[in-house]
């Protein structure tokens, strides 16, 4: 043990054997005043929490989750009326001055919040800002406080910590100050941490990095952590037990293998059936949760999910359940139903909706005509230094030649870390510019030769749905307005505007009579659909889809996928889908294209690469998705890449992947010059399937399998 961790366990006042009880919550209510009335956030939480134990808070936006964690912290406003209770090693924390508090939070409580730059302070350097934490509860010389800063940033993967640690929030990746925050947490060796949505946005192979920095961090203070996500893999993988809430409530509760094979609550059945699953081809529709949760402003008396329940009958509607029993007495659920729930999974209760089916999927690819194109596609920026007298000192290598095709009626998923380009790609395809070096050709055409008349002709068959539907959706307009005005554009009459914005709305599953409301009225997932319907406006046969479904809870998603195929087959439409999730890709796309620093370094069907990638870059992608299923999970190992993208003003020689491959770092010195030197091409592999490595083949112990992706020796 080191001699500022040394130094740490001596200060250390208190210390809690593992499976005692650290921290213990007694009907918790957290009630917030609005206009509207009082909301009730919280209405009755209760658990316990063990030392070294992991427990997980699951459930939709608005369910609670959050405002738990800022009471469990004493960090809400005055005006929040908090009721209950919250031990922390028997002491009660509800009714103390925020002082006291503060002496708690940081040393025996301790935080990772969602966005790791608004949390961390921009003005001062990442070592003063821990070293800052440990002074604010300890008195030791900032010597040795400034020693234990650069231990930590080392425990948690930062590399060159002694030079990094001088280094302010901007400097560092997402990933990087997400493990800066984790190192702050951990600074006074805490008895609990609470991570809320860790992982949020980062990148997959990012989240494998910041998840094993947990599980480094709890196994060396052995601290119990509160993992708060809506990601049911990273549950299945993390958690010993879960708490599932809706409308504030908890709903059910148990060890994670009883949550996840044995759920009783209609609710967790429903969120458990809508995920799409990495390990699993495509098998038509996901199961649907409908509807969205009620507002906790003014509840209605029974079970608040009645209205999207399949199982309701006439009693739920009386009183709102309480917590019960099931098989055992660590397993509780809030349903009436719950013997006649037993055994039952989401397929007997959440039945597959059923979609249209495309003809144009019965014809062989090579017979359907390509619908976009892009050959030898480059974009690169100058890199230019100086405010009056500027000058080019480089170039941004941002898309670096690709070639990629779409059929009629087919999707492509476009898949990577930030920063490999996606984004620059879609935009050479919808400015319908000129790129640096090669072509973009949609319907036939090449962008580079149109006129101003032809390129405004070829944007009706071109369309994009972004990522965030508030954000590309005007506030001060009716969604009537929205729909309507790419067609005023294009010249198209009143009369047809009406008709058309009332079939479109009824087509995406919105009523049309609520065609005067505004964005702000509708759910994040209406508001995609709304997205939807604007981008069909024009009758495009090509649509690019940015990150559709990332920013919507998993029973909304599944809804937005469908009504994505679905509109697919009736339309015939073709889809570029970009997405970091690639459970999702492995459910709509057709097709799948990984890029890694603005180069395609695998391409072909999706269910031949996912079950025989052969490039190290995606088998690490697809080892970092978490399963939804705690057994796999435990039983899995993941290739957990080294450090971030290099830079795509400064990309290494030969294969640009090297810097971080786990397969060159096991080759001999003669083998690793070829990768050095040789930018690897594009190569058949068996199958309708391509991958740029020179040594491409399965696992390194011979599964490729994403569900027993190999780790690295």
């Amino acid at each position: 043990m080191s001699t500022a961790l040394s130094l740490q366990n001596q200060v250390k006042d208190r210390r809690t054997k593992a499976g005692e009880t650290v921290l213990s919550v007694r009907d918790l209510h957290v009630t917030f005043p609005s206009e509207a009335g009082p909301v009730r956030a919280v209405r009755g939480l209760s658990f316990d929490l063990a030392a070294g134990e992991t427990l997980a808070i699951v459930g939709e936006s608005g369910s609670g989750k959050s405002v738990t964690s800022l009471a469990v912290m004493g960090l809400h406003p005055p005006t929040t009326r908090i009721i209950g209770s919250i031990k922390l090693h028997g002491d009660e924390l509800l009714g103390r001055t925020d002082e006291e508090l503060s002496k708690i939070r940081g040393r025996d409580l301790a935080m990772v919040f969602q966005d790791p730059l608004s949390a961390l302070t921009p003005v001062y350097t990442v070592g003063d800002q821990i070293v800052e934490a440990i002074q604010a509860h300890y008195d030791v010389p900032k010597s040795k406080a400034w020693n234990r800063a650069i231990e930590l940033l080392d425990l948690v993967g930062i590399p060159n910590p002694q030079v990094r640690v001088k280094s302010f929030p901007f400097e560092f990746s997402g990933g990087m100050r997400q493990r800066v925050m984790i190192a702050m947490a951990i600074a006074n060796d805490p008895d609990v941490i609470i991570a809320d949505e860790p992982t949020t946005a980062l990148d997959v192979t990012i989240q494998a990095q910041v998840l094993e920095v947990l599980k480094t961090a709890q196994k060396e203070t052995g601290a119990a952590i509160i993992m708060i996500t809506h990601d049911l893999g990273i549950v299945a993988g993390m958690s010993d037990r879960v708490v599932v809430m809706y409308a504030g409530r908890p709903v059910e509760q148990g060890s994670v293998d009883d949550i996840f094979y044995r759920p009783r609550m209609p609710y967790t059945i429903g969120l458990l059936g809508t995920v799409p699953r990495l390990d699993r081809a495509s098998e038509g529709a996901l199961p649907v949760l409908e509807g969205n949760p009620p507002s906790v402003v003014d509840l209605p008396p029974g079970c608040p999910f009645v209205p999207r329940c399949p199982a309701a009958i006439e009693q739920c509607t009386l009183a709102e359940p309480e917590l019960e029993p099931t098989d055992s007495m660590d397993h509780l659920a809030a349903c009436i139903r719950l013997d006649d729930l037993a055994g039952k999974g989401h397929e007997e209760l959440y039945p597959v909706p059923q979609l249209a089916t495309s003809e144009l999927r019965q014809l062989p690819r090579e017979d359907r005509p390509p619908v976009l194109e892009l050959r030898g596609l480059k974009r690169h920026y100058p890199l230019m230094k100086g405010a009056i007298y500027r000058r080019r000192i480089g170039t941004v290598y941002a898309v670096d030649g690709i070639d990629l095709d779409i059929r009629e009626g087919e999707t492509l998923g476009l898949v990577g870390e930030s920063g490999c380009g996606k984004t620059t790609t879609l935009l050479e395809i919808l400015n319908l510019s000129t790129p640096t070096a090669g072509s973009v050709s949609v319907l036939g055409k090449n962008t580079a030769r149109l006129g101003r008349r032809e390129r405004k002709q070829l944007r009706r068959n071109l369309q994009v749905v972004f990522q965030d539907p508030m954000a590309s959706l005007d506030p001060r307009m009716p969604i009537y307005d929205i729909i309507a005005e790419p067609m005023g554009v294009h010249g198209y009459s009143k009369s047809e505007i009406d008709g058309r914005v009332r079939d479109l709305l009824r087509l995406v599953g919105l009523e049309a009579a609520h065609a005067d409301r505004y964005p702000q009225h509708f759910s994040g997932g209406q508001r995609q659909r709304i997205g939807i319907a604007r981008a069909l406006s024009l009758e495009p046969k090509v649509m690019v889809l940015d990150e559709p479904v990332s920013a919507l809870d998993v029973s909304i998603q599944a809804g937005v996928i469908n009504l994505l195929d679905d509109l697919q087959a009736k339309l015939g439409l073709s889809y570029l889908f970009v997405a970091h999730d690639l459970a999702v890709i492995r459910h709509i796309a057709d097709r799948v294209a990984v890029m890694y620093l603005g180069s395609i370094v695998e391409v072909g069907d999706v269910d031949e690469v996912y079950t025989n990638p052969a490039h190290p870059y995606t088998q690490a992608l697809l080892s970092a998705i978490p399963i939804p299923d705690p057994n796999t999970e435990r039983s899995r190992h993941r290739i957990v890449l080294s450090g971030d993208l290099p830079s795509p003003a400064d990309p290494p020689s030969g294969c640009k992947f090297r810097t971080r491959c786990f397969r060159y770092a096991a080759l001999d010195e003669e083998l690793r010059q070829r990768c050095r030197e040789v930018p690897p091409p594009l190569a058949d592999q068996p199958g309708d399937h391509q991958a740029a490595c020179h040594y491409a083949g399965p696992g390194l112990l011979g599964s490729a399998d994403p569900a027993h992706a190999a780790t690295p020796a």
